[in-house]
């Protein structure tokens, strides 16, 4: 990487490290971004509202392939003191994401100057954090005949600067879950005049273990409760509505859903027994993230190519990344940068971004380019 770009992607992350913003919120970033590609690049820009892209249009043009960063914040406080710290009193970027933009910014300043065969799209998407993002933005495969699209996310835990891999699935599949049950509040010493949903929603409970049982299920299956609300602290009233949140997630999408419909079937089951009129709602939704071969072999061969150590990840990270909404609609693949295997963990106080991989990064970006 040319020192010049290397030291502008580092400042663009300062940047934009000391001006977060969250999911869905992300007006100044995207703004910014747009007008670093423009000072510095000729590229074609596409504004989608809250998203956008860049377009490097190749002589040659052989195929179309698009690298795809988020640049949303989380609600986390910045405690660390640093230079370029977040200005935004209870946001920060503690997952990396301003480093994940400043890599691909980087990338395209040397696209750009350098040139490519193929056609090279770069994506810069909001609201990873939430899910919402890709979802969106997933419209971009179609509408320009993209025929792979890889991205990265920067690891702690892992060696420094190592490259990660796995073939199939990278990230689980997972959404939250909220189970509402209302019946009829009455005094506490008359209960049988009321409709308690307390029980009803004891027996969704009691019901779990089975579903997520190893023995029925092809891959890892998990419902963690988040928090079960019934009624209030007036111990004079009988409840009469309550809620139960639950975090649902699969190696494999398909189980996923299995698990969703266990869990709606036998609620509705035990509200129509008790007599309570049950709903449902979902939101934080993320689909399965599955690699395809092709596209892993080739961040393999790049890792070959360049000497970057590479890791041959053995299963999937429980946490889920909504990449996958791209990769159900094109070949392409998620990879990872290690932080260090002592690094502060992702989403803690201490995590901030490593400057030192945005290089590694951008390499093996152009590396993936060329193939």
């Amino acid at each position: 990487m040319e020192k010049k770009n290397l030291e502008l992607a580092v400042q663009l992350r300062h940047e934009l490290h000391a001006h977060p913003e969250l999911s869905n919120y992300e007006v100044w970033t995207k703004q910014h971004l747009i007008d670093f590609l423009k000072a510095n690049t000729k590229l074609e820009i596409v504004d989608r509202g809250r998203w956008f892209y860049a377009i490097y249009h190749s002589n040659v043009g052989k195929r179309n392939v698009a690298f795809r960063a988020d640049f949303d914040a989380l609600p986390i406080e910045e405690t660390i003191n640093l230079p370029y710290g977040s200005q935004i009193p209870g946001v920060s970027h503690k997952c990396g994401h301003d480093g994940h933009s400043a890599t691909l910014a980087g990338f395209a300043l040397e696209i750009d100057q350098k040139g490519c065969d193929n056609n090279v799209y770069f994506l810069f998407q909001h609201a990873e954090e939430t899910g919402d993002g890709a979802s969106e933005c997933a419209v971009f495969i179609k509408e320009n005949n993209i025929e792979e699209i890889f991205a990265w996310h920067n690891m702690s835990g892992f060696k420094h600067n190592s490259v990660l891999v796995i073939d199939g699935t990278a990230h689980c599949a997972s959404k939250g879950m909220s189970i509402h049950m209302e019946g009829v509040p009455s005094h506490a010493s008359e209960p049988e005049k009321g409709i308690n949903p307390s029980f009803a929603i004891a027996k969704v409970i009691d019901a779990i273990p089975g579903f997520i049982d190893p023995d029925v299920n092809e891959g890892i299956v998990l419902c963690t409760i988040v928090q079960v609300d019934i009624g209030a602290k007036a111990f004079g009233v009988n409840a009469g509505k309550g809620v139960l949140r639950m975090t649902i997630r699969a190696l494999y999408e398909e189980e996923m859903d299995k698990l969703q419909k266990n869990l709606e079937e036998v609620a509705k089951a035990e509200a129509e027994k008790y007599g309570l009129k049950v709903s449902f709602e979902y939101q934080d939704e993320f689909p399965e993230t599955a690699n395809d071969k092709e596209s892993s072999d080739k961040i393999r061969q790049v890792c070959r190519d360049k000497g970057f150590d590479l890791i041959e990840l053995v299963e999937a990270f429980r946490g889920s990344e909504d990449f996958g909404h791209y990769t159900k609609l094109t070949k392409g693949a998620y990879t990872y940068i290690g932080n260090g295997e002592d690094y502060p963990n992702l989403h803690s106080y201490e995590y901030n971004f490593r400057d030192d991989i945005i290089e590694t990064g951008v390499e093996l970006f152009k590396g993936l380019a060329d193939l």
